[in-house]
């Protein structure tokens, strides 16, 4: 029914994250399985606009990496985990010289160094970019190279299911999407990096694939995971065509001097954060966004106005051409008229909790990227999440090509295996029930609603009463009208619907639980930190149920005045 493959090193994911641990992992002469949801090189990493923070002192000399750690702790509300913050600051830089070696290309200063922008809640100019598609080069770098190294990458392959023994990870169940096939993975150690979970809400820029894949098998398997409740919603997502809604802004727009302004043409952000204006955090530029909306300050279409047409058409041309491009293809010319834009769900700060060797708290298994937490505490620094990719990828590459020299061949259960099958299959033996269309439409309609940028108590109750009903009477019958085995792509929709569900549940419960506003945590309830929730919200599976419980913040070298 399946077929067995093993391997030294098995790396579930193959963005930003997932291609630097296999160029890492290679290096240790073991054998290493990249496996990619879609064709590799079509990562939700390709979609990471704005740039890659590293304290190089480029064009600001000032900069160092004590001033990025600084910048990044208070950006991150204090919740992040401050040893994971200073491994991120001090290594960025040798990462973005590994991409250079591998053929990346950036753009650059007269004097020919990497050229920085300044981006959101940040001292100096640190942001290094390649135009407004800085991800795009650097996920084509990538590929480049695990290309040119030989790993063996299977693409098109969904992860059901992670495979443990005597609590390690011994592999992991996929669907060939291709072909229909299961395939079951023998590995001495294994890397997560599936990127995050924007999917769960209706407004996203968010790659089709983000759906939460690597939360929810890390959870069933029995990992722990942080800060599920912080979620970053981008200030500026497109506001319309319907079909192009969400579709992300970039913060280089706001970097190069964009202007937000509402339909009264007030410079809004003077009343929100007078200091900084556009280039405050993203959790306040995004709730500064969304009052100006909600309280009728909006356009008829219901965003505000970003402009950057007091800008040279050269500087656009040149620094913004994306941009450029994606607007003029909906009939907007963004040289000369502003652009329409509203929040939009971006990032999961939250994730599987990781050491500094990006182990998990289940051995063999490690993490890097989006799908892990800690890093970026209660809000994410525009930058930082290319650079999260670079640094803990190489060192989970590095950590699971130790682990497996270490280790001998696990030995895999097979009722776990059928257990994976079992499931998949009933979905596609179902003849009647809740398509996976209409019940990840209905999540993301009352996550947006009800766990969104402004929570409440009774909003946040009523989406684990109705997130508990789908989990106990929609996901049991969810069915495909496809019976085929072969790229039946609904088949791997309901998949996908079931993680997340879990995911929803976790952020919900999470959110609740969490009474104050901290970092993109922002409840109407409880509109003020509160020292007593100085903690971060653990959650993990206990005797089959979701259980929450809080820990100290990890701080090592700044602590809240």
């Amino acid at each position: 029914m399946y077929e067995v493959i093993d391997t030294d090193v098995l790396i579930i994911g193959a963005g930003g994250a997932g291609c630097r641990a296999a160029i890492e992992a290679s290096n240790y002469n073991v054998n290493v399985i990249l496996v990619s949801k879609e064709l590799l090189g079509k990562a939700h990493t390709c979609m990471a606009e704005g740039g890659y923070n590293a304290a190089l002192g480029n064009v600001d000399p000032a900069d160092n990496w004590e001033v990025h750690f600084k910048d990044t702790v208070i950006g991150g509300a204090w919740l992040n985990d401050q040893r994971l913050v200073e491994i991120l600051v001090k290594e960025a830089p040798d990462r973005i010289f590994d991409l250079e070696e591998y053929g990346a290309v950036f753009d650059r200063t007269p004097d020919g160094r990497i050229a920085q922008r300044m981006f959101g809640k940040q001292t100096y100019r640190r942001t290094c970019y390649a135009a407004d598609r800085t991800g795009l080069e650097i996920m084509v770098t990538l590929v480049e190279e695990v290309r040119r190294r030989d790993v063996n990458v299977i693409e098109e392959a969904f992860v059901m299911d992670l495979l443990t023994k005597g609590g390690e990870v011994v592999g992991a169940v996929a669907i060939d999407v291709k072909s229909g096939s299961f395939l079951t993975f023998r590995a001495k150690a294994t890397v997560l990096a599936t990127g995050g979970a924007g999917r769960v809400y209706k407004v996203t820029t968010n790659a089709a694939q983000d759906a939460g894949d690597g939360y929810a098998i890390g959870y069933r398997a029995g990992a722990r995971l942080i800060d599920m409740e912080m979620v970053q919603f981008h200030p500026t997502g497109m506001v319309w065509p319907e079909s192009a809604r969400g579709k992300l802004v970039t913060e280089s727009v706001r970097g190069e001097g964009g202007i937000l302004y509402n339909v009264h043409k007030e410079r809004f952000m003077r009343r929100y954060a007078p200091k900084e204006l556009e280039l405050a955090g993203r959790d306040v530029v995004a709730r500064g966004v969304a009052t100006e909306i909600v309280e009728g300050r909006g356009t008829p279409r219901g965003g505000v106005y970003l402009d950057v047409s007091h800008l040279s058409a050269s500087l656009i041309e040149e620094r913004l051409p994306t941009m450029l491009r994606q607007f003029l293809d909906v009939g907007v010319d963004i040289r000369k008229e502003p652009m329409e834009v509203s929040p939009t769900a971006h990032h999961f700060m939250g994730g599987l909790m990781v050491d500094e060797e990006a182990r998990t708290t289940l051995k063999r298994l490690y993490a890097a990227g989006e799908v892990t937490g800690g890093v970026h505490g209660g809000n994410r620094l525009g930058g930082n999440a290319l650079a999260d990719t670079q640094v803990f990828g190489k060192r989970a590459g590095e950590g699971a090509a130790k682990c497996a020299l270490e280790s001998t061949p696990p030995s895999i259960d097979r009722a776990q295996v059928e257990e994976a099958v079992n499931r998949a299959l009933r979905v596609l033996n179902r003849k009647e029930g809740v398509r996976p269309s209409e019940l990840r439409a209905k999540l993301a309609d009352l996550m947006w609603n009800n766990v969104g940028i402004f929570r409440t108590e009774a909003g946040l109750k009523e989406a684990i009463t109705e997130i508990e009903r789908m989990k106990e009477r929609d996901v049991p019958r969810l069915y495909v009208m496809g019976k085929g085995l072969r790229y039946n792509k609904e088949w791997i929709e309901a998949l996908e619907a079931e993680n997340m569900v879990t995911v929803a549940e976790m952020v919900a419960k999470a959110a609740l639980m969490r009474e104050e506003s901290r970092g993109a945590h922002y409840r109407l309830d409880f509109p003020r930190p509160d020292d007593k929730w100085f903690i971060n919200i653990v959650v993990e599976r206990e005797l089959g149920e979701m259980s929450f419980k809080t820990v100290p913040v990890a701080l090592t070298r700044l602590r809240p005045s």
